[in-house]
């Protein structure tokens, strides 16, 4: 991969015709001594610093970009179905985090035709597999807000990426096409800062033709009609991390309804889906469940994304997930958890990933206890049973287990390790735990270290061997105490 420059020192002083301290003071001729203020002469310094390739995730460097923090995304796209073609145009408003004489944007395949920085438009080159170089015709300072609109077009690709397999644009079966990948999805259909480090609102306005219909996150804004096509409108007021962007396009069924404090709810299926709204009619069942664990519900609206493609994954795209043809009621418990774990609070690196699925995991063991009356110390004994003697099972690492393995163990092992959490600080500790971390790091970034410090310091327990044999080791932990924690030892 071809990379640009890291950032590097900026502001070379290009030339100094007279450096002043103060004011100069020089005698006029003919005059008797009467002091002459005479303003400095001075070239304004270069602006040298190009923000850099990468926002410093050890498994992906090259994703997101730095020198610069995003506040707001606006989307406009048209997609036509019959011939897979996507123009789009994408205002992206902007803080500068140093004095910029370049930055960069992600953006794969698409081809860009115009970038405009202000009201001036831009210089921008292609490097690697999805950067966009841009040079703005005048210097951005630090701290200057700005906002760089791009216009581009082409036939989206999908993305293939080794820890979840296809990303991104995808064409479903019915002949529409949806967003939907982890960690990377957004920039197949607009230019971002590909990094969860760098959250944003998010307003989409999508154009397709009559007979279409458009799905993204947030909530409706409305229609427009004109000249065969409809343009849908969203938006996502509070901040998302960009891979929970999505946009949806199909012959959908719409459901509305509204969740008893008023949230909005609108579910979209896909012809051939609506068996799924049997589940999905528990849906304000489910965000009361949660809401009781994590706290008040944290967005303003829901609903879900239900495609009859057999994709391998369902995701949490943040207020409404995107389901699998297979996806059921277990399924929507998980993507829902999300929404707080994931999607509020949002992990910092990918190796963090134990923040969103462990516990979205987790959540499914709850409400089967909470609703079928599951004992939950017996299935984790009957777990630790099964799988004891297996090395590959216990291998599997929960915090900083390497690229391409973030979605190894998090689904079955996280859950044992958050059952193990829970009886070794006790439920009430625990509950303290998930709602405290959950409104604390509403809307922001937290880590995993992070979050082993919040636990110790709410439960008041010193748990550094805890954490090391359930989540950051690869083996079984080593002595029955921390196997089989609290009400988990007989």
């Amino acid at each position: 991969m071809a990379l640009s420059p890291k950032a590097r020192p900026y502001l070379l002083v290009a030339a100094v015709v007279l450096a002043v301290v103060g004011v100069l003071v020089a005698k006029t001729p003919g005059e008797t001594g009467r002091p002459v203020a005479v303003p400095p002469t001075s070239t304004p310094p270069v602006v040298n610093e190009v923000g850099g390739d990468g926002a410093g995730d050890p498994y992906y460097p090259q994703d997101g970009n730095s020198g610069y923090d995003v506040s707001g995304y606006d989307v406009s796209i048209s997609y036509d179905p019959a011939t897979r073609h996507l123009d789009g145009k994408t205002r992206i408003t902007a803080v500068a985090t140093a004095d910029l004489s370049r930055f960069n944007l992600d953006l794969y395949q698409l081809e860009v035709s115009e970038v405009v920085v202000g009201e001036e438009k831009a210089q921008f080159t292609r490097e690697g597999e999805h950067e966009l170089v841009i040079t703005p015709a005048q210097p951005l300072r630090r701290d200057q807000q700005f906002v760089v609109t791009v216009t581009y077009g082409g036939e989206p690709t999908v993305v293939q990426d080794r820890a979840l397999g296809r990303s991104g644009w995808q064409i479903s079966a019915s002949g529409g096409a949806f967003a939907a990948g982890q960690p990377h999805s957004a920039t197949t259909w607009f230019p971002a800062n590909d990094t969860p480090r760098d959250k944003a609102t998010f307003k989409l306005a999508a154009r397709v033709p009559d007979g279409w219909s458009a799905v993204s996150n947030g909530v409706e804004e409305g229609t427009t009609r004109e000249a065969g096509w409809t343009t849908f409108r969203w938006n996502a007021p509070q901040p998302m991390a960009t891979y929970l962007a999505t946009v949806a396009i199909d012959k959908w069924t719409f459901d509305r309804s509204v969740l008893p404090d008023g949230t909005p709810v609108v579910s979209a299926y896909a012809p051939g889906a609506l068996d799924a709204r049997d589940d999905h009619r528990r849906l304000p069942e489910v965000i009361e469940f949660l809401s009781g664990k994590f706290g008040p519900y944290p967005f303003q609206a829901a609903g879900g994304i239900f495609l009859v493609d057999n994709i391998g994954f369902s995701l949490e795209t943040q207020t409404r997930p995107i389901y699998a043809q297979w996806a059921n009621l277990d399924t929507m418990v998980h993507e829902n958890a999300h929404m707080w774990f994931g999607d509020s609070v949002s992990l910092r690196s990918w190796s963090d990933i134990c923040l969103n699925e462990c516990f979205a995991s987790y959540a499914q063991w709850m409400w089967e206890e909470g609703k079928d009356g599951v004992d939950l110390d017996d299935r984790f004994r009957s777990e630790v049973a099964r799988t004891r003697d297996s090395e590959n099972y216990w291998a599997r690492k929960l915090y900083d287990m390497g690229r391409g393995n973030e979605f190894r163990g998090v689904y079955d092992k996280g859950q044992l390790a958050v059952h193990a959490l829970r009886r070794q600080i006790g439920d009430e500790s625990f509950d303290k735990v998930l709602k405290g971390w959950t409104a604390t790091h509403r809307d922001g970034n937290a880590s995993w270290p992070e979050f082993e410090e919040h636990v110790e310091k709410v439960s008041g327990q010193d748990l550094d061997a805890f954490f090391a044999a359930w989540f950051r080791g690869a083996e079984l932990p080593p002595s029955d105490d921390l196997l089989y924690p609290g009400s988990l030892r007989r």
